[in-house]
């Protein structure tokens, strides 16, 4: 069964530096708003918290670390795309597609601070953002339907 894919070009156009550029900013202020309040602001916070709360709050600390990570490294695989530095192709490798970030669990939230709580939605509403243009990178197979590819090969074999 033959496939076709569509070009990358079109998809990547959508990438517009503009938005690349805006999501960049985003992740940044948003990286530097998780790192002070998990060092700094959200001491106070924990100080408050049962022993399990506060484990709580470490778990997501890392988890939030991690999908602002993986968002800031697929934002400057896009940044390197537009530059010319990597081809489009390479840029759909998977070691270059944005990562995979583990969920944060509600129940757990839901003992968390107001200001970690925020935080952790900020960030899992940009992962999940990004996560739908990173998707939207991967070339969409289009199937020849299976009447169209008999007759191809009768037309082939008469």
């Amino acid at each position: 069964m033959s496939v076709g894919f569509l070009g990358l070009a079109s998809i990547e156009s959508e990438l517009t530096p503009r938005l690349v550029s805006g999501l960049y900013v985003e992740a940044m202020v948003l990286a530097d708003e998780v790192r002070a309040y998990f060092d700094e602001q959200g001491r106070g916070d924990r100080e408050g918290m049962s022993p399990l709360e506060r484990v709580s709050l470490s778990c997501e600390s890392i988890k939030v670390t991690t999908r602002l990570m993986h968002i800031i490294a697929w934002l400057l695989t896009r940044r390197a795309v537009q530059a010319g530095e990597i081809s489009q192709e390479e840029s759909i490798n998977p070691d270059r597609r944005l990562g995979e970030a583990a969920d944060s669990e509600a129940i757990a939230l839901d003992r968390l601070p107001i200001r970690a709580r925020s935080l952790i939605s900020a960030s899992l509403d940009l992962y999940q953002r990004v996560a739908r243009l990173d998707a939207g990178l991967v070339p969409h197979q289009h199937m020849i339907s299976p009447a169209r590819s008999l007759f191809s090969r009768l037309e082939a074999a008469f």
